[in-house]
């Protein structure tokens, strides 16, 4: 498989999967580019990965637009909610650095927010809202007038040099829509096995090709990301 073929399929709205690390998480999530997720998306996620649905927001947006770390929200908060200070992100055993969850939303036009199809209108239009070719102030205005927070949709700042300081599914897979070209939010959902765990990378893989869904490590996506900064060195 060449790598350029999962860059492809994400072009086509295809879902991939991506391994992290032996020495991290040890865990493949299913991935596609946000603003391609719809319900049948959504209902592959949750029927066949099972972990979390979450959607990712390079860092420079996610500030540009002040959509904070939820570890930060609730530090802002401890003076007034002091368990929240006890409870900080501070030992999480596969990352020095601060949880990447940001915010939940729901779309407005959605009901409950959690169906197939709620979620994906929440996913799909959050990239194509933040991503608008418009100035940050009326961005802004459109998140507010379009969704609400707290909701069922996960958001995951990414760290502010993708895979430089983190090494996340966030950072992995938001740098696979970099690269893809298509707009740089990755939704993604874990991959559970039937023991109570996360699924073993070789069943990952026997799944990967019953579906004709192509898989890539970790290792692979930073050395080509390396590659690609040579030439986008603002990222």
């Amino acid at each position: 498989m060449k790598f350029d073929e999962v860059l492809e399929d994400i072009r086509n709205g295809k879902p991939v999967l991506v391994y992290d690390f032996d020495d991290r998480e040890r865990e493949c999530d299913l991935t596609v580019a946000s603003q391609f997720v719809t319900p049948e998306i959504i209902q592959k996620m949750r029927k066949e990965a099972g972990g979390l649905i979450c959607v990712t927001t390079p860092y420079s947006k996610a500030m540009e637009l002040g959509l904070p770390f939820m570890s930060d929200v609730y530090w802002d908060d401890c003076e007034k909610f002091p368990l929240l200070k006890a409870m900080a992100p501070t030992d999480i055993p596969y990352d020095r650095t601060k949880s990447s969850f940001g915010v939940t939303i729901n779309h407005r036009k959605t009901y409950t927010g959690i169906t197939d199809k709620d979620r994906a209108l929440t996913a799909s239009e959050y990239a194509k809202v933040i991503f608008a070719d418009k100035p940050a102030d009326e961005i802004k205005k459109d998140l507010g007038t379009n969704f609400r927070a707290p909701g069922h949709i996960h958001l995951l700042n990414t760290s502010e040099k993708i895979l430089e300081t983190r090494f996340g599914h966030t950072e992995l897979c938001t740098a696979l829509m970099y690269m893809a070209g298509v707009m740089p939010s990755a939704t993604i959902c874990e991959m559970m096995g039937d023991d109570f765990g996360s699924r073993p990378k070789s069943s990952v893989a026997e799944y990967a090709a019953e579906q004709g869904i192509k898989i890539v490590d970790g290792d692979e996506v930073i050395a080509q990301w390396k590659e690609f900064k040579k030439t986008h060195p603002e990222l």
